[in-house]
């Protein structure tokens, strides 16, 4: 990308949205603090948002909110020429569709990294981290564990190279904006 400073012309690099795919615990939130530092990134980790608003609860009905909140920062961050981080695991291929449409939207690249562990690793993670850090989280049963993870839809190798082209939004929506803005809604209902 070319930007005129006056006389002179300066090179700037195309900004690039980082997102962090996966489910609790395997590694998402580290990758994103690298991800910020190494890459000069705003990351945006909604859990710490949900628990400086809320504390010890999690209200599904903030959840969504918050995510399009922090997605509506990221894109403006990125049209202003920085580098972006999203951790929050986005389970959904439609959530990554949504959002690598809206990066190539405001001229930016995407790099995605999935991040997965077995389920014992993973109760393992999610033990520690509620004895070590509880106010960085909440608790976690192995049945919500095993229904999320049924419910995760893993990346393909297409959505993490990036060759694979994005998907049309589903029925309903003419275009991934509109659907972002239905899957991430403006308000508390």
């Amino acid at each position: 990308m070319m930007v005129a400073f006056g006389r002179k012309r300066v090179m700037m690099s195309q900004p690039k949205l980082f997102l962090t795919v996966g489910l609790p615990c395997t590694g998402k939130t580290t990758a994103a603090r690298r991800i910020e530092s190494e890459q000069r990134a705003l990351r945006l980790t909604k859990d710490e948002w949900v628990k400086a608003l809320y504390g010890d609860e999690n209200p599904p009905s903030a959840q969504d909110v918050i995510e399009g909140r922090l997605i509506q920062i990221g894109l403006r961050a990125l049209e202003l020429g920085n580098n972006v981080a999203i951790d929050f695991g986005l389970w959904g291929r439609d959530e990554r569709s949504a959002l690598r449409q809206a990066a190539a939207d405001v001229g930016a690249t995407v790099e995605m990294r999935y991040f997965e562990l077995t389920p014992a690793e993973q109760r393992e993670r999610v033990d520690r981290r509620q004895a070590e850090a509880a106010h960085t989280t909440w608790p976690m049963s192995d049945d919500e564990l095993a229904e999320w993870a049924a419910s995760f839809e893993i990346p393909t190798s297409g959505e993490l190279d990036g060759t694979e082209p994005i998907d049309d939004p589903p029925a309903g929506f003419a275009t991934w904006d509109e659907w972002r803005t239905h899957r991430w809604p403006p308000l508390v209902s």
